[in-house]
């Protein structure tokens, strides 16, 4: 398993922009699919983003489609989701994970085998 540590959530208005990041312990170019999950108060956690290994492929809830971006930097071991035009409804722990064996971005929640911490993300005015 690979160690996960997200951050750069907050405090954000309404129609603002947050970039988090997800920092992997070891290398994620020799590592798997990973994805972006977030859980608001009282729901279930829901895949929202995921990107294949070497970032060709990605996928995006369509909810958030159009809004999010999710990337990865192998060289620096980094996951990254730019959320723009941000709503109250975005407001939610995001956790990054990775799909342990999985090369391609899957909605399976039960492929993500190692998690972050979480970070949260708060949208208010």
């Amino acid at each position: 398993q690979v160690h996960l540590v997200e951050s750069g959530g907050g405090l954000v208005q309404p129609g603002g922009s947050l970039r988090l990041s997800c920092a992997a312990s070891r290398r994620t170019g020799s590592g798997f699919a990973m994805g972006w999950f977030r859980q608001a108060p009282g729901k279930e956690r829901e895949l929202v983003a995921a990107i294949s290994t070497h970032g060709g492929t990605t996928y995006y809830a369509d909810s958030v489609k159009g809004r999010l971006t999710i990337s990865r930097d192998n060289a620096k071991n980094t996951l990254y989701l730019q959320i723009n035009s941000l709503k109250p409804e975005d407001t939610a722990v995001y956790y990054c994970a990775e799909a342990g064996g999985v090369i391609m971005p899957t909605t399976r929640t039960e492929s993500y085998n190692s998690w972050g911490q979480g970070t949260q993300v708060t949208v208010a005015s």
